[in-house]
């Protein structure tokens, strides 16, 4: 009964939006928030919630070895306090980390949100040296106040593709996880999976299928900053 809620609470939350929301066209206009990038360059973003956890991280970690590939880890700062040690390998590997906040929460006000990046920016910082200026937000839930108090403090928002939301915490099995992705991806986007939070058997099995697919197809795997700052360097060209 618990997980039944749990998954009824997180797909309520996924992309939510008050009321006081303007919009994606608007936070794409200030830089608050970032979906993905409009590019012709054949770049994506992977980008994994919710870890580190002991098994699937280093798994994930493996195989982004194996083809050269970079990504972007938004982590928990309880996990990461838990097992350093993979926040550390992720790091010195050449991935990005990111903040996910410290306790993964639904409904926090943003006084507490403000509280669990600090908390997690602080850690990560204790174990790699490295501040993080990337957030995503719990469930894909975020308001104006929120994004607001968050930029304030130097943060971007970063979301991900609409097309491009694998939605490998529920399981729905290896060839639906490969399906998405390589018929939806084009350059610019941004790639939701998860290597934390459940077992993530079926992303790791999927992965070695969409890696090598798509670096056949000439597409490169980078970091969500790589991915904003490529673009702006193309824009500015």
């Amino acid at each position: 009964m618990l997980t039944v809620c749990a998954l009824l609470l997180s797909a309520f939350y996924v992309g939510s939006k008050t009321s006081a929301d303007k919009g994606r066209s608007y936070y794409e206009e200030t830089g608050q928030v970032v979906w993905d990038i409009d590019t012709q360059e054949k770049v994506v973003a992977l980008t994994f919630d919710d870890g580190p956890h002991p098994k699937n991280t280093a798994k994930v970690l493996d195989l982004l070895a194996k083809y050269n590939a970079k990504a972007t880890f938004f982590i928990i700062g309880a996990n990461a306090e838990k097992y350093p040690d993979l926040v550390q390998r992720s790091y010195k590997e050449g991935h990005e980390i990111a903040n996910h906040t410290y306790t993964h929460p639904y409904n926090a006000s943003v006084t507490e949100l403000q509280d669990e990046l600090q908390q997690t920016n602080e850690l990560i910082y204790s174990i790699t040296g490295f501040l993080p200026e990337l957030f995503r937000p719990v469930g894909g839930n975020y308001n104006e106040q929120m994004i607001n108090a968050v930029a304030d403090e130097g943060y971007k928002v970063v979301m991900w593709s609409y097309h491009q939301d694998t939605q490998d915490w529920k399981g729905p099995g290896v060839n639906k996880i490969v399906n998405k992705v390589l018929n939806g991806t084009r350059p610019g986007d941004v790639i939701l999976f998860h290597d934390g939070g459940g077992n993530r058997d079926q992303t790791v099995r999927a992965l070695e299928k969409i890696l090598p697919k798509l670096q056949s197809q000439g597409y490169k795997f980078v970091t969500v900053s790589e991915l904003i700052n490529g673009n702006q360097k193309e824009v500015a060209k």
